[in-house]
């Protein structure tokens, strides 16, 4: 197989996939996404629809949650300060999402970041 042709490779859950890599796994590829919730928004307009911005160290990430899936995990939903977020990528104008399909509150892991920063 050619170099140019040859399937690209990015980490696959339950590994994490850096946002600035975003860009390698085709449209509708399955992915896990992790970072800090910098944004929620529960617009009247969206029907139920909440979306979400997570950011990690390499830039921010959108992610759609619908109302089932909301619904399923609503208070990681809610209550998550770091989340984990399991989903399909999807582009559309220019603009990559990730649907979620599984929600974790990840947000414990912050006090052992936190302790490993002050520790060296």
């Amino acid at each position: 197989m050619e170099p140019d042709l040859a399937p690209r490779f990015w980490p696959k859950p339950p590994d994490c996939l850096p946002h600035h890599l975003l860009h390698l796994p085709p449209e509708g590829a399955q992915v896990a996404v992790a970072g800090l919730v910098v944004l929620r928004q529960r617009p009247g307009t969206a029907k139920g629809v909440i979306f979400i911005t997570l950011e990690d160290e390499f830039g921010a990430c959108n992610v759609i949650i619908w109302q089932k899936i909301y619904q399923q995990f609503r208070r990681a939903v809610i209550a998550a300060r770091l989340m984990r977020v399991t989903g399909r990528l999807q582009r559309q104008a220019g603009i990559t999402h990730i649907i979620a399909e599984q929600i974790e509150d990840i947000s414990p892991l912050l006090d052992e970041i936190v302790l490993h920063h002050t520790a060296t």
